[in-house]
């Protein structure tokens, strides 16, 4: 399988579809960020621990949103990646752990993903995801746009980054012919482009809803948590 691998067209990257090589190097590359989000996790919850419920609110959503398996024109098949949420109300180390327990249990329960490619999936859903989402909401904002558009940016650009990585991990992994790695990442990036471009505009779109959810039924605790000033 490791030798003669099979084609792989989506957004998890299936068991045994890299070669060992890069498997490890992607598991080096992921473990300090599990590290650091089980401390953000730990501080978050010792200095307050009624967040707990809106940590599992994050967890929940990513799990449900990147099940979905949505048949690409192309062949392949994607799905959203549900981390923006997560990282704009607890930060990207803390959705680092979550994402990595999503993939756990999908790979286990779904045979969505695998065991060997955690560390690369984790890389792409759970680390850029996720920084992209924290770092896009948090510019937006400074920048002064009003708060559903700073959540819509942010969940769907840190989709779009999340596919990028996807793509470049695997023409690192599998390098053309010719025009090596970077004639290989324009096809697997044409490969996921048709489906992803909508999936994150919806995932925009439904993060903004859930959002407005919580403002509504949780706004003391996201000012807790800096994501609202006290004057929203």
């Amino acid at each position: 399988m490791l030798l003669l691998p099979p084609n792989a067209y989506a957004m998890h990257i299936m068991e045994g579809y890299l070669p060992i090589n890069w498997a490890g190097i992607w598991f080096a590359m992921v473990i300090p960020f599990i590290f650091l989000g089980l401390r953000s996790i730990q501080k978050t919850i010792n200095t307050n621990p009624g967040l707990k419920m809106l940590l599992g609110l994050a967890g929940a959503f990513a799990f449900v949103l990147s099940s979905l398996k949505i048949p690409s024109v192309t062949g392949s098949c994607s799905h959203p990646t549900g981390v923006g949420l997560g990282a704009i109300m607890f930060g990207p180390m803390t959705m680092s752990v979550l994402g990595c327990i999503v993939l756990i249990f999908q790979a286990v329960l779904l045979a969505h993903g695998g065991i060997t490619t955690l560390g690369a999936n984790t890389f792409s859903m759970g680390v850029v995801g996720p920084i992209v989402s924290y770092f896009v909401y948090r510019l937006a904002k400074k920048l002064g746009a009003p708060i559903w558009l700073s959540v819509f940016l942010a969940a769907a650009l840190g989709d779009l980054l999340t596919y990028i990585t996807t793509s470049l991990q695997l023409a690192l992994a599998f390098p053309a012919q010719y025009g090596g790695i970077l004639a290989s990442l324009v096809k697997f990036m044409g490969v996921f482009a048709v489906t992803q471009v909508p999936l994150a505009i919806s995932e925009g779109i439904l993060t903004v809803v859930v959002f407005n959810v919580l403002m509504s039924y949780n706004k003391q605790e996201l000012q807790e948590l800096s994501v609202l000033t006290k004057e929203v």
